[in-house]
């Protein structure tokens, strides 16, 4: 081979794997803005549902599409197309609408026009009581490594969705509050970890979440893909075997 025809192939090869990579990155841009995105979950706001170090996939497409679906929230359209509107108690990625620019995650609890209304911890529905059973305790450690009990309680909603929710303080701030009646084209956001979450319970105005508008939902959390102990690195691979969360690998919300 020519020292001419050997600079070719070699200039052949790098361009097709430019191109390759061209295309991966294309395709998985299309993957993330229409089909699914992954989150990590930073903050205790859901436990135990969904612990600090989870990793999850969110379906981008549940919902339909507003500008918050594409990267960076560029404003091109109002809205949504292709709109499916959320369940009670689907657990959501939205945008905060005080800034529309941080995702949080919460559980869908109130839909428009429904009044909500916590009264001694527990949850109501539009005047109506939610069934709240007692559960087996959530047992985490302090930062001592001491075990802490924390008192749990199974909630069904009146559509038949069950889980758990965490009462850390039986008497805490949001466990009695006023009735929020939620405005056409929101939704009422709260977090199962009742004592620990900053959500629709509180207003923007004291840095709460408020009433979650349609166009802020990004799409709904489905399958937890990864999960590593809080604290750990996830990036330390050598430390897998004893830091990784096997039993909630691949667990369905």
């Amino acid at each position: 081979m020519s020292v001419a025809t050997e600079k070719r192939a070699k200039s052949g090869g790098f361009g097709e794997t430019v191109k390759i990579v061209v295309q991966a990155l294309i395709l998985a841009l299309i993957v993330r803005t229409f089909l699914f995105q992954p989150f990590n979950i930073p903050s205790g706001s859901m436990i135990s549902t969904l612990l600090i170090g989870d990793y999850l996939f969110v379906s981008k497409y549940a919902y339909g599409y507003s500008r918050y679906s594409l990267p960076f929230g560029p404003p091109l359209f109002n809205g949504r197309v292709w709109a499916a509107e959320p369940k009670r108690g689907d657990v959501v990625v939205f945008k905060l609408p005080r800034d529309n620019s941080t995702d949080y995650i919460k559980r869908v609890i109130g839909l428009p026009g429904d009044r909500i209304q916590m009264i001694g911890g527990v949850l109501h529905i539009n005047g109506e009581a939610v069934k709240r059973e007692r559960a087996d305790d959530y047992v985490t450690t302090d930062a001592l490594g001491a075990p802490v009990r924390v008192a749990r309680y199974r909630e069904t909603l009146p559509n038949g969705v069950s889980y758990l929710t965490l009462d850390l303080d039986p008497n805490g701030m949001e466990d009695n509050t006023q009735v929020f009646e939620v405005p056409p084209g929101h939704y009422f956001m709260m977090g199962d970890n009742r004592d620990n979450s900053t959500d629709s319970r509180v207003p923007p105005t004291a840095g709460g979440v408020g009433f979650v508008p349609f166009e802020n939902l990004v799409g709904r959390a489905e399958i937890i893909f990864f999960s590593i102990k809080e604290g750990d690195s996830v990036l330390a691979i050598w430390q897998w075997p004893w830091t990784v969360r096997w039993d909630r690998m691949f667990k369905f919300l």
